[in-house]
């Protein structure tokens, strides 16, 4: 056949979506959104019909990569149910991770708010069972709950964007993560007495 059996072409479409999606992620680590759609399928190695034939537009994209990116939290959050003491370093990860997909974060911010709430929510319990263990383990501070993880995401992103220097931008949030941590980590004052 001249086009191979459909489940050979079903097979080379989920690679293409898939490279397509990879390629997006990296792109948004580096890149400003608005060159977007031609450098992810160049290197996602399809040509950009097939990259619009998969994402008719940005809004697809991004939901998208989202999505990926999610999912990724959700299996990094899944392989902590047996280790709290890794909790902080996940979230040390997922706040990294916000820094760097500084382009993301602009098109999420196009999203309707009903989507973005969607996938915060999705953040937030995926987060929330690490951070619960955690809590009970002693290696967070006792009164943290899930949102105040959505005040930390805010306070990166606000020093994330208070420069339009890239590399100064992530090196003041790179700051903002490890001050805030270590604030995170640390004990109340009436935890410290009772230990």
């Amino acid at each position: 056949m001249l086009y191979g059996t459909p489940t050979a072409r079903r097979r080379d479409a989920q690679r293409n979506r898939a490279a397509i999606v990879m390629a997006a992620s990296e792109v948004l680590t580096e890149a400003d959104p608005v060159s977007l759609m031609p450098e992810i399928a160049r290197r996602a190695g399809v040509g950009q019909a097939t990259l619009y034939r998969h994402f008719p537009d940005r809004h697809a994209l991004t939901v998208a990569v989202l999505d990926h990116q999610i999912d990724r939290l959700e299996q990094a959050a899944a392989e902590l149910a047996g280790h709290p003491e890794h909790f902080v370093e996940l979230l040390r990860s997922v706040l990294h991770t916000q820094i760097a997909m500084r382009g993301l974060v602009v098109l999420i911010r196009r999203l309707d708010s009903a989507t973005q709430n969607r996938y915060l929510q999705r953040a937030l319990t995926a987060l929330g069972g690490p951070l619960r263990r955690a809590r009970e383990h002693g290696h967070v501070r006792t009164d943290l709950v899930p949102d105040d993880l959505v005040l930390l995401f805010t306070m990166v992103q606000g020093v994330a964007e208070a420069t339009t220097d890239t590399a100064a931008a992530r090196a003041a949030a790179d700051r903002s993560v490890d001050l805030m941590l270590d604030g995170v980590c640390r004990a109340l004052p009436e935890q410290s007495q009772l230990r």
